[in-house]
């Protein structure tokens, strides 16, 4: 019995490999993002602990009223970038999705074209034993 041989199996490993590009993308956006809500995370301490410290010398309020404006102006700008960051994995998402279902409809057909072929090539040895019991038996 000769192998199975898909005659779109070039498509199918382009698929692959488009669904593998895109899910590194993805991950990187989702990384991207990540990185920055940590940031985000570490200035809201930063600026809590700050805002403690404002009251310790009176001397030092309007330095620390400043470093605390600063801060949260950090924040918003962070908070803009995890915004921009989170469309970016949005879009991701959408191509590595589609990416997926394509290469998952070319899976679909492989199979469907394998169990094809297995049902035919089953068919034609039974047909070849029959024909073979037929003319041991016409002995």
């Amino acid at each position: 019995m000769k192998r199975f041989s898909f005659n779109l199996q070039k498509v199918l490993e382009l698929r692959n490999y488009r669904e593998q590009e895109a899910k590194v993308e993805l991950g990187r956006a989702v990384g991207v993002l990540t990185a920055i809500e940590n940031r985000i995370k570490e200035t809201a301490v930063v600026r809590h602990n700050a805002a403690r410290e404002r009251f310790a010398d009176p001397a030092e309020m309007p330095a620390w009223d400043n470093y605390i404006i600063r801060l949260d102006q950090e924040t918003e700008r962070l908070t803009q970038e995890a915004a921009q960051a989170a469309l970016a994995v949005e879009e991701k998402r959408v191509l590595y999705l589609e990416a997926s279902r394509e290469l998952k409809v070319m899976e679909k057909l492989r199979e469907k074209r394998e169990k094809a072929y297995r049902k035919e090539m089953f068919a034609a040895e039974t047909a070849e034993a029959d024909d073979r019991w037929r003319e041991r038996d016409a002995f």
